[in-house]
């Protein structure tokens, strides 16, 4: 209980069994299935609960906004003598994933689903009428603000400091068209705005996001890849590189957003940031220091690399480049698969069966079309220092040449990576696929199989 006493407990229906649980803005009563959120009345540079008014309306917008993303859990605002409040279905706090993340039990089939709502909700939410909301001149100030804070916390970092502000500038500066570029295209949508592991949720197996931002529009009014970078960030500060990457290629087959890996550093780092601001201000210092760690290295990636995939269907393709992701020692890698991307140029979604078209997502045309667009955004996603993994046949060895020159301008290594199986077995594997962008049949097999150009001495 707190230390002073909060009357509207009172209108609880058994307040002697209320427990509370107290955040710098809020009040949480705690009782049987349910819960209410009252807010504080404060007044802070970035919220105002100081009237009854004015708290009447944040719970509003707090049920109105979460329930876009959890109906369940969301049920009215009521008046608890005279308060308002938020009424909330409880659920099982081992099932938040910061916890579920902890106990090793998030998997990538968890992710991959999250990927797909995330994208289908942010391609149905509204494009913010105001200017400002996602334009570089506000990118730059909210990422500015951070450090203003931090160097008057830690007057020991001013250094450490110094160079990530440093940094911060510099990649704006060099990014600022994509920002405005971005906003202009409607990748700036009112999302959630604080979507870490602990503002989501497993209900029924499903990541359920919750708890979304409320009292700032300019907080929730972003990027979608600011968005997604927040989970990202967290699934690597829960020392999990390779969900953070699985996730991000995930999101990326689903939403086809390649652009964003131009600004998406920038974001993570933006984020970072963020946390440890938060740890600051709640005198957490080892954990500001970690964050600012964390800022450092995505700040500083690797240099990039191009890896192609070699072989007919079935031989374990897609198998092998989805256990380089899930085995990432960190966030610097995406892929592209083409059985997607093939799709998507004809205007399908991934898991969509082309039947309709004729067979004319598979003619030699459109082929030449697909390998074109591979190579457009492996080459955009190198350019922005991002590792790729290129999942797609690679048959002929003029379309690995090509890949090969586009390393070679670019100056990246080049990898080729190529999984075998007898014929028999790639029969096999392919008459046991279930829910998978591959539509290759035992025909398709054994004209492959015809096709093939074996890999050369040279590229061995």
């Amino acid at each position: 209980m707190p230390d002073t006493p909060l009357p509207f407990i009172q209108a609880l229906p058994d307040p002697t069994r209320v427990e509370v649980v107290e955040t710098h803005i809020s009040w949480v009563l705690l009782a049987g299935e349910f819960a209410w959120k009252v807010k504080k009345p404060i007044k802070l540079p970035f919220l105002d609960y100081s009237t009854v008014a004015l708290r009447r309306a944040c719970c509003e917008e707090e049920l109105r906004l979460n329930r876009r993303f959890a109906p369940q859990i969301y049920l009215d605002v009521v008046d608890l003598a005279g308060e308002p409040a938020v009424k909330m279905r409880r659920f099982d706090e081992a099932l938040r994933l910061d916890h579920v993340c902890a106990h090793c039990d998030l998997t990538g089939a968890h992710l991959s689903a999250f990927a797909r709502d995330l994208v289908a909700f942010e391609s149905q939410t509204a494009v913010p009428p105001e200017p400002g909301f996602g334009s570089p001149a506000t990118i730059l100030a909210d990422a500015l603000e951070n450090f203003a804070e931090l160097e008057r916390l830690l007057p020991d970092a001013v250094g450490h400091l110094a160079r990530l502000r440093q940094w911060t500038t510099a990649e704006w500066a060099r990014r600022a068209m994509d920002f405005a570029e971005r906003k202009a295209a409607g990748r700036v949508r009112e999302g959630h705005g604080d979507l870490h592991l602990g503002n989501l949720v497993l209900l029924e197996g499903r990541v359920v996001p919750f708890d979304g931002i409320e009292f700032n529009a300019g907080f929730r009014n972003i990027d979608v890849a600011s968005e997604i970078a927040f989970t990202l960030l967290d699934l690597l500060d829960h020392q999990r590189p390779g969900l953070a990457t699985w996730l991000l290629s995930e999101w990326l087959v689903w939403s086809g957003d390649f652009a964003a890996l131009t600004v998406l550093r920038f974001y993570l780092v933006y984020r970072a940031m963020v946390r440890a601001k938060v740890a600051a201000l709640q005198e957490k210092r080892d954990e500001c220091l970690t964050y600012l760690s964390l800022a450092a290295r995505l700040a500083a990636p690797q240099s990039p690399r191009l890896t192609i995939t070699c072989g007919p269907s079935g031989c374990g393709k897609t198998y092998a480049s989805s256990r380089r992701l899930a085995s990432a020692d960190f966030l610097d890698t995406v892929r592209i698969r083409s059985d997607v991307e093939r799709k998507r140029l004809f205007g399908l979604a991934p898991f969509d069966n082309s039947a309709a078209s004729g067979g004319a997502i598979y003619t030699p045309e459109a082929t030449t079309r697909t390998y074109a667009r591979l190579a457009e955004l492996a080459e955009c996603s190198l350019t922005a220092g991002w590792s790729v993994i290129v999942d797609a046949a690679f048959l002929k060895r003029a379309e690995r040449d090509e890949f090969r020159a586009l390393a070679v301008r670019l100056g990246v290594p080049f990898v080729i990576l190529a999984p075998t199986a007898a014929p028999e077995e790639l029969a096999r594997r392919i008459a046991l696929r279930q829910n998978d962008a591959s539509e290759a049949t035992v025909a398709v097999l054994e004209q492959q199989l015809r096709w093939l150009e074996p890999l050369g001495p040279d590229e061995i």
